[in-house]
């Protein structure tokens, strides 16, 4: 087990604890001092930066692997997905946008989990990374916005719209890029049995 895929498991053993803080009635809705608002934005913070972070220390010290590159998106839609389901709880978020959003998740995860059965891998893209970045600031603003800072809840609920916008472009691009991938696949498959043919 390499540092870069310990930080991804750490950033899944942070989802059951943020569940816990956001949703977890605390008297005086805080925690050793804290509000439960702020506490919550703050393990989400770190667990978004062991994303980047452990990408970032893969790539340099040259270990990814297998491993890696299956738990760091599955880690990635745990974190968000807890996120967005307790703010839905909270009353922070709509309940419609959100099913949407996780929706995407998991036909994007399915899509790539095809490509992978065709031989074929389908890579994050760069709206793929835009759309992970637009929930993480999303999701800060609507947690501290329902809790010591409730200025950012309107921007918190602008950013959820361009969160929705970037989740079905990008569905949009992956399939996009899966069909000619596969229609790609499809000719050489045929190349090669005319060849064996001729």
């Amino acid at each position: 087990m390499n540092l870069p895929n310990t930080l991804t498991l750490g950033r899944i053993v942070l989802v059951p604890f943020l569940v816990v803080v956001l949703l977890t009635e605390f008297e005086g809705r805080q925690i050793f001092g804290v509000s439960k608002e702020l506490a919550g934005a703050t393990i989400f913070a770190l667990a978004s930066m062991t994303d980047w972070l452990d990408g970032y220390l893969a790539r340099r010290r040259r270990q990814v692997t297998w491993l890696g590159q299956m738990l760091d998106p599955i880690a990635d839609k745990l974190l968000t997905s807890a996120a967005f389901i307790s703010l839905v709880q909270l009353n922070l978020a709509p309940a419609w946008m959100v099913a949407l959003i996780i929706g995407r998740e998991f036909a994007v995860t399915g899509l790539r989990s095809l490509a992978h059965t065709k031989g074929f891998t389908l890579p994050a893209s760069s709206l793929g990374k835009a759309k992970m970045g637009s929930q993480v600031v999303t999701i800060l603003l609507l947690i501290l916005g329902g809790g010591p800072l409730p200025v950012l809840a309107p921007l918190g609920s602008a950013a959820l719209w361009i969160v929705l916008l970037v989740s079905v472009v990008s569905a949009g691009d992956y399939y996009a890029r899966f069909q000619r991938l596969l229609n790609a696949r499809v000719v050489d498959v045929n190349l090669a049995r005319a060849r064996k043919a001729g």
